[in-house]
């Protein structure tokens, strides 16, 4: 009888730079050195990892890692919580921007991350979950939030964080405001914003960062940014100030607080963006805190 544990390891072949087909066998026989026997699945289109963690999990299954980006752990993440699995993930970033391995610390090369996926410390943190679908880092709506799902990923494979910066130049020179109406921690909030975001994390699609002293990813809440529409040049570069120097208190027109739950209520329903992912709104919409939903391994 076999003494090995089973392991398995999901990747999306489509995410990121290619490094990590040269580090594939590298990175099995890290398992497999410490233990493990790896099952092998790759995702074809959006959804296939939830599918794959459905269909391969069962007892016996004792870790799961996902090899791609922020977009292929929400899923992977997703379908753990529908099945109410609760053993420890392993992450080894290959995306283009990978906003969450940042958090955590991870090595951008693919074998360093096995090794800490096979030697890091468990921890559980709070993951969200927007009308009912489960998130891992970010749910925002506004400026740079198509960025993420509508730039070709052929270009976020050649040129990562550049392009994002090239796509959300083009919405600053629109500047579309959403007229918003949110409830949260006993305050109700409501103006004409550029960007809503609910966020775990320290980094915000490559193209603005929070400071990592104000961020826990395990405190039972989620950071808020609310930027509202400025009506001048002036009050403009405030705000691009104050995302530059991570300075949001006492800044007019920006709010950053905490929160577990809020109620976005909005006239037109924008569309939103979960980790980097499409997400429909709605004309009323619900955000929560899960916490403690995931042991990451990190």
């Amino acid at each position: 009888m076999s003494t090995y544990k089973k392991l398995l390891f999901i990747i999306n072949p489509r995410a990121g730079i290619r490094k990590k087909d040269s580090a594939l066998s590298d990175i099995i026989l890290t398992f497999s050195d410490y233990g493990y026997e790896t099952i092998v699945c790759f995702t074809r289109e959006s959804g296939d990892a939830s599918h794959l963690v459905a269909e391969h999990v069962d007892d016996e299954i004792d870790r799961i890692v996902c090899m791609g980006g922020d977009g292929t752990l929400n899923e992977v993440i997703a379908g753990c919580r529908d099945i109410a699995w609760d053993k420890p993930l392993g992450y080894i970033p290959a995306g283009s921007t990978n906003d969450f391995a940042a958090s955590l610390g991870l090595p951008s090369d693919p074998a360093e991350a096995a090794e800490r996926v096979m030697t890091g410390e468990v921890h559980r943190l709070d993951i969200g979950r927007f009308n009912g679908r489960h998130f891992v880092y970010t749910a925002s709506c506004g400026i740079f939030t198509k960025v993420s799902y509508e730039t070709p990923q052929k270009y976020k494979n050649l040129i990562g964080h550049f392009a994002y910066l090239l796509e959300g130049m083009k919405d600053l020179t629109n500047l579309h405001s959403m007229h918003m109406r949110i409830s949260m921690e006993g305050h109700v909030y409501e103006d004409n914003y550029l960007l809503v975001a609910f966020c775990n994390t320290f980094s915000l699609g490559g193209v603005m960062s929070l400071d990592s002293n104000q961020v826990d990813l395990g405190d039972g809440f989620f950071e808020v940014l609310l930027i509202s529409r400025p009506h001048d040049l002036l009050q403009l570069s405030a705000i691009v100030q104050a995302l530059l120097e991570q300075k949001y208190d006492g800044t007019p027109h920006v709010t950053f607080c905490k929160t577990d739950h809020a109620i976005i209520s909005c006239n037109k329903s924008p569309d939103w963006s979960l980790d980097g992912e499409h997400g429909i709104g709605r004309d009323v919409n619900e955000f929560e805190v899960v916490s403690g939903g995931v042991r990451m391994i990190y």
